[in-house]
């Protein structure tokens, strides 16, 4: 009888024992799952925002690159832009550049037109005019007309002309009007 307590004791003490290792098993792997569960949530953000991050700089350059597009311009067009700027320093009102090269019969490539509302004004401008393009392109006008009645100022630089008018003239003789095929180029003075 002494040998059959024996076996009861030994199987018992032997499933014991492998429950113990599988609980304990069981146990060190749920530690494991939850921390690597733990630092997956805790780097997942990160991820997500480091994602997010090289998203927006891939954006960024994208956009970059279009705005960053240089328009190319011409000699004339840069001192069409150039005696429109010299007005706009002596505050020439309603500054237009009109761009004729595709009218056969104009006599320049841009028209540069403004007015001003006093004859002391008129003369301000076509000076700043000068003064701006000497600095900037270091170019002198070809031809200068009106400064002895101050009602008209032409300066030609052979293929910009700029018109400065006192108000009333402007409006008298229409030169907007007599080439409206002229397209317009965008100036904002700086």
């Amino acid at each position: 009888m002494a040998k059959t307590p024996a076996k009861k004791t030994a199987k018992k003490v032997a499933p014991k024992k492998s429950v113990a290792t599988k609980s304990t098993a069981v146990k060190k792997t749920a530690v494991k799952k939850t921390a690597a569960k733990k630092v997956s949530e805790e780097t997942a953000p990160k991820k997500v925002a480091v994602k997010k991050a090289v998203a927006k700089k891939a954006v960024a350059k994208t956009t970059s690159k279009k705005t960053v597009v240089p328009k190319i311009m011409d000699a004339g067009e840069l001192l069409a832009l150039t005696v429109a700027q010299g007005m706009y320093e002596k505050k020439g009102d309603q500054i237009r550049i009109m761009d004729m090269r595709k009218i056969h019969s104009a006599s320049a490539d841009f028209f540069v037109i403004c007015h001003a509302s006093s004859d002391k004004k008129v003369e301000a401008i076509a000076q700043s005019i000068e003064e701006e393009v000497k600095k900037r392109l270091n170019e002198n006008p070809l031809h200068r007309e009106g400064f002895e009645n101050l009602e008209w100022i032409l300066i030609d630089y052979f293929n910009v002309v700029a018109h400065i008018f006192q108000e009333e003239k402007r409006s008298f003789y229409g030169i907007e009007q007599l080439w409206g095929d002229a397209t317009d180029i965008e100036f904002k003075g700086k």
